[in-house]
C-alpha cells in the first residue's frame, strides 16, 4: 500500500524514537499559547512509558466496557469521559443507559490506572516537544477503539480514511467537539500486530512516501495534530485491534477532566 518505511516494528522494543517534521500552517489560524502551541513538530514512538502488563490491564477495562455494546460494523468506540458507547448503528451514554450497573463493570482502581497512564503519556509528549506538561490539557475526544474485520455498516465504522486530527470531524458521537483545539495526539496500543490482528497498522502519509507504525501492546505513538501529520489506519483483515486515543490541547477552554466512576 505504498508504505516505504517502518518507523517501529512490532518486534522492536524502543526506548524512544522521535522524527522531527516541518510544522504546517494550521496553528497560525488558532490562538497561540506560548510554551505549548507547537513550534517544533514531529512524531514519536516509545515502548518505555507503559508496560505490557499495564496495557493488558487497560485492555481489560476496554473489553469490559465494550462488552456492554458494540457497533454492528467493524469499529466500536468507548469514551469514559462522555460515556459514549457504540451500540448497533448508534451511540448511547453508558452512564445513563446502564445506571448503577456500571459499578459492577468498572472499579476505582481502573480509573486510577487510566489517570496514571494518561499523566505519563502527557509528560512524555511534553518532554519530546520541549514544553511544560502543565500547559497541556486533556481534550475530547479521548476514547478506546476496538476494530475487527466486520464490514462497515455506517460512516461511523469507516476508520481507515486519511485525515488530519486538527481538522477532523469524523467522530460523530459528539457534534460539539472542537477539533481545531487539538495540538498533540497520542495512541496507546493494547494489542499486537500479527499476533492479535492483521492489517491495522498506523500510517503517516508523507509526500512521496508513507511511514508506518506496527502496534505492540504498551507502545505509545504521539505526534503534533496538524496537517504535517496526515495519517490513516489500515483496514483490519483478521482478529481484533485495541487501542486508546488520548488527545491534548494548549487551550484551557477546551480542556476536560479525567473520567470519574459515576
Amino acid at each position: 500500500d505504498g508504505v516505504t518505511e517502518v518507523l517501529a516494528h512490532r518486534r522492536d522494543s524502543l526506548q524512544d524514537k522521535f522524527v522531527e517534521v516541518p510544522c504546517s500552517e494550521d496553528y497560525h489560524s488558532h490562538k497561540r499559547f506560548e510554551g505549548c502551541t507547537p513550534r517544533k513538530c514531529g512524531r514519536g514512538v516509545t515502548d518505555a512509558v507503559i508496560t505490557r502488563e499495564e496495557a493488558e490491564r487497560i485492555r481489560r477495562i476496554a473489553e469490559r466496557g465494550l462488552s456492554l455494546g458494540g457497533s454492528d460494523g467493524g469499529a466500536s468506540i468507548l469514551d469514559l469521559h462522555s460515556g459514549a458507547l457504540s451500540l448497533g448503528k448508534h451511540f448511547v451514554n453508558l452512564y445513563r443507559y446502564f445506571g448503577d450497573k456500571i459499578q459492577d463493570i468498572f472499579t476505582e482502581e481502573d480509573f486510577a490506572l487510566y489517570r496514571d497512564v494518561r499523566q505519563r503519556i502527557q509528560q512524555r509528549i511534553a518532554q519530546a516537544f520541549g514544553i511544560n506538561s502543565a500547559s497541556m490539557y486533556l481534550t475530547k475526544p479521548t476514547f478506546f477503539s476496538r476494530i475487527n474485520s466486520t464490514d462497515a455498516k455506517t460512516t461511523h465504522d469507516e476508520y481507515w480514511h486519511p485525515h488530519v486530527d486538527k481538522a477532523s470531524r469524523r467522530l460523530r458521537w459528539d457534534a460539539n467537539v472542537t477539533y481545531g483545539s487539538f495540538d498533540y495526539t497520542s495512541l496507546l496500543y493494547l494489542s499486537d500486530y500479527t499476533e492479535d490482528f492483521g492489517g491495522g497498522r498506523f500510517v503517516f502519509m508523507d509526500a512521496g512516501s508513507n511511514k508506518t507504525i506496527e502496534p505492540r501492546a504498551g507502545r505509545v505513538s504521539f505526534f503534533t495534530s496538524g496537517s504535517e501529520n496526515l495519517h490513516r489506519v489500515e483496514k483490519v483483515h483478521w482478529g481484533t485491534r485495541y487501542a486508546i486515543t488520548i488527545s491534548f490541547t494548549c487551550n484551557p477552554d477546551h480542556g476536560i477532566e479525567d473520567p470519574v466512576l459515576m
